[in-house]
């Protein structure tokens, strides 16, 4: 059964940091590019960082250039959205995402998963 759990998620006051988790199982981690996603009220969901399956470049939002930071730890299958800086315009349900390109004997496949969500507001 494939899982993408975010954790870390919570009320923080301008300038504060925020260190997101999503665990995943059920799937092989360290094949899937992985991002982050987020959703405010009232608005469409917005890619805010990504990272490709095994080296390469990351990629952010201008938003949110040099104020996040997207990790991943394949030993762990998990990957980190390190937020610092926050402003309340940050505020917005987070979520986890996984996509990978599958090839097999009978063909090629987008396969991808969601996280749940995690909320983080930024307010004082």
């Amino acid at each position: 059964q494939v899982q993408l759990v975010e954790s870390g998620g919570g009320l923080v006051q301008p300038g504060g940091s925020l260190r997101l988790s999503c665990a995943a199982s059920g799937f092989t981690f360290s094949a899937y590019a992985m991002s982050w996603y987020r959703q405010a009220p009232g608005k469409e969901r917005e890619l805010v960082a990504a990272m490709p399956s095994a080296g390469g470049s990351t990629s952010y939002a201008d938003s949110v250039k040099g104020r996040f930071t997207i990790s991943r730890d394949n030993d762990k299958n998990t990957v980190y959205l390190q937020m610092n800086s926050l402003k309340p315009e940050d505020t917005a349900v987070y979520y986890c995402y996984a996509y990978a390109v599958v090839v097999t004997t009978e063909g090629r496949y987008d396969d991808d998963y969601w996280g749940q969500g995690t909320q983080v507001t930024v307010s004082s």
